[in-house]
């Protein structure tokens, strides 16, 4: 086995101090070296085949350059753009994830971050936080930099970066009522979860504000986002006999789910009900009908949580400012939705 090319090697070959190699190898110490010289470092180490010791970086800054990442559901699809997101993020500064899935579970959470906390990860991105999550606060109390994403928490001072769930859902309700429809239904994400409750809570208020009645018995909130829990909320709808001729479904599963229930019923999507989701994952534009959504910008969302959180832990514990993201989002109308018969 040869003998491993060391930091000291680069800077002799690049006729530099080990100080300056060390800086122009670093995306997050570069800036004060002159381009010139350290893209000259950056091609000597590449020609030597040098590899930072990680473990010697850790030892000398206290930092792991790992970051934890929890999702709720890792069979989701829209955490594959998100993760993606994540790692435009991360790597261009050297930092790598450790992702782990909660499948669902969310009592699973407080001993997947103390697992995660155990390996010295420098701070956390969590996408499966509830509304109120005593875990998260606690964490914050002991200054463990995070960020939460896609979802927020009550506590304002954890970091945050959503989509704006308030202008998704008045984009799908304005569609929704200039093609006729006036009796409109709402299938809510779990109310325990930000996305669920703002999202009913949006649907709510740009009912009232479109002149809207809204019934209660016409809006049934989903245990989870799930495809079996959308098929569940739309029987459960269909049975009530509201009358709606649209639906407006705070998930693509949950949409996804609600079409294959409705049909069950008799009820053909869109020539009987129109629905919609939110979200734009992958291929619901291959569904037949392909699905009218709110495009959420996930992998922008993944991206922006990395930024932020890379932000927190690169600052002095007290000079934490938390912040919270609120990217826009964009209304995809395709075959799920059509004009209300005879208007």
């Amino acid at each position: 086995m040869g003998t491993r090319t060391t930091l000291k090697d680069v800077a002799r070959a690049a006729g530099v101090h080990v100080s300056t190699a060390s800086r122009a190898l670093d995306p997050n110490t570069r800036h004060p070296v002159a381009k010139e010289l350290a893209d000259h470092v950056r091609r000597v180490s590449a020609d030597l085949g040098y590899q930072p010791n990680a473990e010697a970086y850790s030892l000398r800054t206290r930092r792991t350059r790992m970051v934890g990442v929890v999702i709720p559901d890792i069979t989701d699809p829209v955490y594959a753009l998100i993760l993606r997101g994540l790692e435009e993020g991360l790597l261009p500064k050297r930092f790598v994830s450790i992702v782990a899935s909660l499948d669902g579970d969310f009592s699973r959470e407080a001993d997947v971050i103390a697992l995660m906390r155990s390996r010295n990860v420098d701070g956390l991105i969590l996408g499966s936080v509830e509304r109120e999550d005593d875990v998260v606060s606690k964490l914050l109390d002991q200054g463990v930099p995070m960020v939460t994403l896609g979802r927020r928490v009550e506590d304002e001072r954890v970091s945050s970066v959503i989509s704006d769930h308030a202008a998704g859902i008045r984009q799908a309700l304005g569609h929704l009522v200039g093609i006729g429809h006036r009796a409109i239904g709402h299938i809510a994400g779990p109310q325990s979860l930000s996305t669920g409750a703002e999202r009913r809570a949006a649907f709510v208020r740009e009912c009232g504000a479109l002149g809207l009645d809204v019934r209660e018995d016409a809006i049934v909130p989903a245990a989870a986002y799930s495809i079996d829990e959308g098929r569940r909320c739309a029987r459960e709808l269909a049975t009530r006999r509201t009358g709606v001729t649209a639906v407006v479904c705070a998930n693509d599963r949950l949409a996804v789910g609600a079409i294959a229930a409705f049909r069950d019923f008799g009820l053909e999507c869109p020539g009987d009900i129109s629905v919609t989701g939110y979200n734009d994952m992958p291929m619901v534009d291959l569904l037949s009908p392909a699905l009218t959504t709110v495009r959420a910008p996930l992998v922008d969302i993944g991206r922006r949580a990395a930024e932020l959180l890379l932000d927190l832990i690169a600052a002095p514990e007290p000079e934490r400012q938390p912040r919270h993201v609120v990217l826009p989002v964009e209304l995809v109308v395709r075959g799920s939705t059509r004009a209300l018969a005879g208007r």
